[in-house]
């Protein structure tokens, strides 16, 4: 046997493709936010972490033209050595004030910049408490940190964290690491309960605000803003590729942490800079976010519709609150092929997820919204919703 026998032994994809159900990988031929072409059909598309629309707006688009202009289409080099604009330092200075916090460092992707903040921060022997439905991200963090103990907890369940605290070293240095919304449940952290077990245990708080900034909060600077605790958590992670409009992300806390994580984070030390088009971008976008809130007021308009109606048609909607991420729970997973399938031919893209993305009996179909759907497109997907739900006995 030889390396590559593992490659020969996988056919499940090869499988779903012959079968017709395959959803991954589909190529889009044209892309307006709401709605995107594919396979020569205009398709409405409510799989997109496009919250605020902003990837299409005409001042977030100027502003990556321009700096390209400017700076050209690539910096040739890492943060560490010839890559770093003063565009970049303009940005970090932006995060640091829109997210309340001393200091920001960026990173080439949101997967790298929870990579080297967690890898960093957590040494040999040292603790990383995670919720077991932590991002993919956070999961290659604590992989990434050598030497570091691994701790899960049942996700928000405060007497499992409890449980997997007690049984610590009470001196031995401690990290609980949770996304701020978790990306598929689309529910919130319980940042209130999690904070009196930290201080109790000697732990520190890191939260990921991927789906929240833009979000959730009344500056949109995610779910510690909209909980009112966003003072009592030390670090907090974010991505550009959600609301942000652009592709990056980073991490943001006190200036002698950031300053740690700036000079040993390998995945910012050997990786080639954001482009000044992303850069320009996100500095864009969070200037948006800043001065039109209508925004975030029209996307929770939108996720209160969606989460009532789908709820109303006899999906099950799990724990989804206050987000535009709403999933409908199939819990098989040649259902929900099959669900994802019948939508796509009638109109609709949705992301159909399977374990590993979640366990093996919480298959389901994710849907996610953005403020530049209409009215039309709300309606429309719900009608091919409850159409193809009752075709195939998912809702009565």
């Amino acid at each position: 046997m030889d390396i590559f026998e593992k490659c020969r032994r996988f056919t499940r994809a090869k499988e779903a493709i012959e079968a017709g159900i395959y959803p991954y990988f589909r190529p889009l031929s044209g892309n307006d936010g709401p709605r995107v072409f594919m396979e020569g059909r205009e398709i409405i598309m409510i799989g997109s972490n496009n919250y605020l629309g902003l990837t299409h707006d005409p001042r977030v688009i100027e502003a990556a033209i321009a700096a390209t202009k400017q700076y050209g289409t690539s910096c040739s080099g890492s943060r560490f050595l010839n890559g770093t604009l003063d565009l970049h330092h303009q940005l970090e200075n932006k995060i640091a004030q829109f997210m309340n916090r001393e200091a920001a460092l960026i990173f080439s992707t949101g997967y790298m910049a929870n990579l080297g903040g967690i890898a960093t921060l957590v040494g040999k022997d040292e603790y990383i408490i995670l919720d077991k439905s932590d991002h993919a991200s956070i999961y290659a963090g604590t992989r990434a940190a050598i030497g570091a103990q691994i701790k899960r907890f049942v996700h928000n369940d405060m007497e499992s964290l409890e449980r997997v605290l007690s049984q610590l070293e009470p001196e031995t240095p401690k990290l609980i690491v949770c996304d701020g919304v978790f990306s598929m449940e689309g529910d919130i952290v319980r940042l209130a309960e999690i904070l009196p077990l930290a201080q109790k245990y000697n732990a520190q708080i890191y939260i990921d605000e991927a789906h929240g900034v833009g979000v959730l909060g009344e500056h949109g600077r995610g779910a510690c803003e909209y909980l009112g605790l966003e003072e009592h958590v030390e670090i907090v992670m974010s991505t550009f590729s959600k609301s942000l409009a652009s592709i990056g992300g980073f991490v943001a806390g006190p200036q002698y942490v950031i300053d740690y994580i700036k000079h040993h984070a390998s995945p910012l030390i050997f990786s080639a800079s954001p482009t000044p088009a992303a850069t320009a971008a996100v500095l864009k976008s969070i200037e948006i976010i800043e001065t039109e809130p209508e925004h975030m007021q029209r996307l929770h308009h939108i996720s209160d519709k969606m989460r009532y109606e789908f709820k109303r048609l006899g999906f099950d909607i799990g724990h989804s609150k206050d987000t535009p991420i709403i999933p409908l729970y199939i819990r098989n997973d040649d259902l929900t092929f099959l669900f994802w399938k019948r939508l796509f031919e009638e109109g609709v893209y949705s992301n159909a997820v399977i374990s590993p993305a979640v366990a093996p009996d919480q298959a389901l179909i994710r849907t996610s919204f953005m403020s530049t759907h209409t009215d039309e497109d709300l309606d429309k997907v719900l009608e091919i919703s409850a159409k193809v739900g009752k075709e195939l006995g998912i809702i009565q």
